[in-house]
């Protein structure tokens, strides 16, 4: 009993599916734009995103040049933002944007555009380019509607954004660091930390630097270490003095202890 009832459920899911896409075949065979319309705005208010997708699509071309070219086009492309394909929505209000500047619809275009985009930002463990075009788009925005209701969710995806650059710039360090090249993860280090002062891994990139600048020098030939540590030393002082109370303070104070007494030993040596 339990298996027919579950294949009629089924058979009826079916028969319901095939009858509403013939009724869309249906009346995009009748070539009549505003039947098209119409019918695709219905989709629309019912949530329908990809059936009313495809009657815009359908009916598009019928308003070329016309004054609801720019709600044509607004509408497919909100369809494909709220159905999350958020690749195909980022370049149709790209576009949107390029072609309707004046559109009525464009604050709202452009505040998808921007979130589409943010969307498709990866995490901080790949690369981050589209996340730049993001903040760009987002900062446009805001820069654009100053007065919008939704700064305050630009302002927490711009934070997000630039947390997720701020970790990748300690990332592509770290993995110098962790592979033992530490000559690059001196150089990757403080190049995070002059193209990100602001970054919440600040704390973290200036003690990998005083690190790194340890574990080279310690692993470098004789000839080179007295000058490797003494830089070493001048990591761990300016790391010191901005953060005092760091809960990395008793490991660099033992690098400091060795740099000291090799510069030590070595001056009195010369």
């Amino acid at each position: 009993m339990k298996q027919n009832l579950n294949y009629i459920v089924a058979l009826i899911a079916v028969v319901v599916a095939f009858c509403s896409c013939s009724n869309i075949q249906r009346v995009i065979n009748t070539g009549d734009a505003e039947l098209i319309f119409d019918r695709a705005m219905v989709y629309y208010n019912a949530e329908k995103w990809s059936k009313a997708a495809t009657l815009f699509e359908t009916c598009a071309p019928y308003y070329n040049n016309t004054m609801k070219e720019d709600t044509l086009a607004f509408y497919m492309a909100r369809c494909r933002f709220k159905d999350g394909d958020y690749s195909t929505s980022s370049m149709m209000f790209d576009e949107f944007r390029r072609s309707f500047g004046r559109s009525a619809f464009i604050e709202s275009a452009e505040a998808m555009y921007a979130i589409s985009l943010y969307n498709m930002c990866p995490g901080p463990e790949r690369d981050q380019s589209r996340t730049s075009q993001a903040i760009i788009a987002i900062s446009e925005f805001m820069s654009h509607y100053p007065e919008s209701e939704q700064l305050s969710l630009f302002s927490e995806m711009t934070d997000d954004l630039t947390w997720r650059l701020h970790e990748k710039s300690f990332i592509n360090a770290y993995t110098y660091y962790k592979i033992e090249r530490y000559n690059s993860a001196i150089i990757a280090f403080r190049n995070a930390l002059k193209q990100y002062p602001d970054s919440h891994r600040r704390e973290d990139l200036m003690y990998y630097t005083v690190m790194s600048a340890y574990k080279y020098a310690d692993n470098s030939a004789e000839d080179k270490q007295l000058d490797r540590f003494m830089e070493t030393l001048d990591a761990y002082y300016t790391f010191v003095m901005e953060f005092p109370e760091s809960k990395y303070k008793k490991e660099v104070d033992e690098v400091s202890e060795v740099a000291k007494r090799f510069i030590d030993m070595n001056q009195v040596e010369e």
